[in-house]
């Protein structure tokens, strides 16, 4: 199997986001965002890690492109740093930072790659937290005010753009669960910020095609299979439910059909307060192509103790199955049943897998890593591509989670995705082999 076996334009790429490589994160006019405010605060980030420094992107962003070119991907996904182009969420311009943009996307087309920017990428102005951020009505009328900027400034240059990355992760683990920042629990906050983030997603993809010629639109969700435990009522409901809540919570407002409720009391009252024409017209987009990412399947069971869901994970370690240092397990099959699954969908007209990758215990010895693990991994994901796009799924391009080691959010440092290695005292980059397994499988 090689990349012209997905045929000549299939789209091949790597996936970076601006809080998790940039560094210079207080610098250059940038103001805080909700992640620095959040990794100061204690016990929130393995080992106390911060994205101060990141991989300093920042100044590195030359010979990180070129890295990306040299690999032979054509490519290069990032995000905009939100408080980097307006510190205090307001109108107030950082001239200093949007310059930087400029000069990234510059770069991206120097080396004859094309700048795929995601506008949101969960690092949210603090500036804007503070007021209610995603909870807060007034979030609507912020980001598109930025989204515009963002269209008529780079618009001319940049024609790939993805509005949010997974509305799904942000507004549970933020807002909700509060492990991600800005650290919010309860239902109330997800159900006000997923409201607000389900029209942003549509407002914001509404703005780039009214400013933005030849756009190519699309919008990120995070998705996994997932998979009862027994064939008991109680397993089978509670994997329904979550279903509902992880795969199609977000995606269906985005394709016309309003909020699921999958018959849970819980989401039909939320579904109908806001199941008006208005609601759900202003949620709707024609998106270019649908992003999907995929990292693992979900076993689930019933638990009465947990609240609302009321489910409980299985985890892949103790049931003995093959799991990344995650613990994520490793299914390429489930990889293939998810794409399936939301390419059932008739709105649904391109699917792009804008991530996919895993986290090994990667050792740099001699100055060399040794990641079999991920080359497998990769093999095995994308023969799951391949088959479903055999099969008539119109997937259009794939893209790695990620160049280079990096800022894993509430994991800090410890998670290793990178194609190539990164050591963040020194900044060094080292291309791991499974960099340079995929540097041949692009060349063939």
């Amino acid at each position: 199997m090689y990349s012209s076996d997905f045929g000549k334009d299939f789209l091949w790429g790597v996936a970076t986001a601006a809080a998790q490589i940039e560094g210079a994160a207080n610098s250059y006019g940038k103001g805080p965002s909700i992640w620095d405010t959040f990794s100061k605060k204690t016990g929130k980030i393995k080992k106390g890690h911060k994205p101060d420094e990141a991989c300093d992107f920042y100044h590195r962003y030359q010979q990180d492109i070129a890295l990306v070119k040299t690999l032979g991907f054509k490519i290069f996904r990032t995000s905009i740093a939100w408080s980097r182009i307006f510190p205090l969420g307001d109108d107030k311009v950082n001239a200093e930072g949007v310059a930087f943009y400029h000069r990234v996307i510059d770069e991206c087309l120097r080396n004859d790659l094309i700048p795929m920017i995601t506008l949101y990428h969960w690092d949210l102005p603090e500036a804007l937290s503070k007021e209610g951020g995603w909870t807060a009505y007034g979030i609507n009328q912020a980001f598109n005010e930025y989204v515009l900027f963002c269209a008529k400034e780079y618009g001319h240059k940049v024609k790939h753009w993805i509005v949010i990355n997974e509305p799904f992760g942000f507004t549970s683990l933020g807002y909700m669960l509060g492990v991600h920042a800005p650290g919010l629990t309860g239902v109330t906050n997800f159900f006000e910020a997923a409201l607000h983030t389900a029209i942003a997603q549509a407002d914001g993809a509404r703005i780039l095609r009214a400013e933005v010629g030849e756009a190519v639109i699309g919008t990120a969700f995070s998705c996994s299979e997932i998979v009862p435990y027994s064939h008991s009522d109680q397993d089978m409901m509670i994997a329904q439910r979550t279903d509902v809540l992880m795969n199609r919570f977000f995606l269906e407002p985005a394709l016309g059909l309003g909020f699921p409720t999958g018959n849970w009391d819980v989401l039909e009252k939320f579904a109908i307060s806001y199941s008006t024409w208005r609601h759900q017209s202003r949620m709707a987009f024609d998106f270019d192509f649908i992003g999907i990412q995929n990292y693992f399947p979900l076993v689930i069971k019933y638990n009465a103790f947990i609240p609302v869901l009321q489910a409980w994970e299985v985890k892949a370690k103790s049931r003995k199955v093959p799991h990344t240092a995650m613990g994520w397990e490793i299914n390429a099959d489930s990889f293939y049943r998810i794409i399936k699954q939301f390419a059932s969908y008739p709105q649904v007209k391109n699917i792009m897998i804008t991530e996919n990758g895993a986290a090994f215990h990667d050792k740099l010895i001699n100055g060399s890593v040794e990641d079999k693990e991920r080359i497998d991994y990769f093999k095995d994901y994308l023969s799951a591509v391949l088959r479903a796009k055999n099969e008539g799924v119109n997937i259009t391009g794939y893209l790695a989670w990620t160049l280079m080691d990096n800022f894993e959010w509430a994991e800090g440092y410890q998670a290793r995705f990178g194609l190539v290695h990164n050591d963040f005292k020194t900044q060094k980059r080292t291309v791991k082999q499974s960099g340079y397994w995929w540097q041949e499988f692009l060349s063939k």
